[in-house]
């Protein structure tokens, strides 16, 4: 099995078994994401404990890649604190962003099966939408967040 084979199992896997899918209630701040050119639309609900995320759940309809990338997105920082998760998303938009024959930057864990999207331009936005989601949620800690990826 190659690279690539594992990666797409990967997609495949969360897109089928989503984890920490639903909303948590009570949660301390949620938003939520919408991408309009393809209809992808999630709910985020954190639990925070600090600046550190305790608990997170997504909820919502999307194509598989959307669904596995929050998938795979809340694993990866449930127990971060802002600070991490930040440099988890850009190491994540420069996997999404990078030309085809990059190397995939070392620190992501299941998170380079994303790479495979850099192929396909038009899905960058299906998964980055939650990560988009998760920025709104923490720096409007106060109340309901709304993100479009127009």
């Amino acid at each position: 099995m190659d690279l690539k084979d594992l990666y797409r199992d990967v997609i495949l896997d969360h897109n089928k078994n989503p984890r920490n899918f639903g909303k948590l209630d009570p949660c301390d701040t949620s938003a939520d994401g919408h991408n309009p050119l393809c209809g992808d639309r999630l709910t985020l609900t954190l639990r925070l404990e600090g600046d550190r995320v305790s608990d997170i759940r997504f909820d919502g309809k999307g194509c598989a890649i959307s669904t596995a990338s929050a998938s795979l997105m809340t694993e990866a920082v449930k127990g971060l604190d802002a600070r991490a998760i930040a440099a988890l998303r850009g190491l994540v938009h420069d996997t999404l962003t990078a030309s085809g024959d990059s190397a995939v930057p070392h620190g992501l864990g299941k998170l380079a099966a994303l790479a495979g999207v850099r192929e396909y331009p038009a899905r960058v936005k299906c998964a980055s939408l939650c990560w988009h989601t998760l920025n709104a949620a923490l720096a409007h800690r106060d109340g309901t967040a709304a993100v479009s990826t127009e």
